[in-house]
Formats: structure tokens, sequence, C-alpha cells
């Protein structure tokens, strides 16, 4: 199995973060997903004989939003802007 997470545009409520999960379960081979709604984050498991990303993205467009990988950096600069807004 891997994990990646992605950044998911466009959803405005619980329910927009349940439809992207729902999405994204609909694809082959998908272990877990979860999403964070006040992130704008999905974290998937997946088994990369089965599936991929690409398809893992569609499964999001499919389901009305927009996904695009989330890359480490946007995770540091993320952490370092809340260091900052914390001192």
């Amino acid at each position: 199995m891997e994990i990646i997470q992605l950044n998911i545009q466009g959803m405005t409520c619980a329910s927009c973060a349940a439809h992207v999960e729902k999405g994204i379960r609909k694809v082959s081979g998908i272990d877990m997903a979860s999403v964070n709604l006040a992130k704008e984050k999905a974290t998937v498991s997946f088994d990369p004989k089965e599936t991929d990303i690409e398809k893992i993205i569609q499964g999001v467009l499919d389901a009305g939003y927009s996904a695009s990988v989330s890359k480490q950096d946007d995770d540091e600069e993320s952490r370092g802007t809340a260091r900052q807004i914390k001192n």
C-alpha cells in the first residue's frame, strides 16, 4: 500500500468532504480515504498494483471537485506559517 496526500479545491461544507471521500472510495484499489475539510486535504491509502494517482484524482474530479498532489514543501510552508502566527 502507498499513502498520498492530495490538495482538494472547491469544498465548502462537511457534505462536500463526504462527497469527495465517496468519490475517492469508488476507485478500485483504495484501502482508505480521509478528507479534512479545514485543511482542504485528502489522505489516501491505495494499492499501486490496482490504481494510480491519476485515477484517484479522476475520482475527485468525477465528484465535482479538483485535486492535486500535495507537495512536501507545501506542508512545511504551512507549518512555518503556523509557527509565525503562533509567535
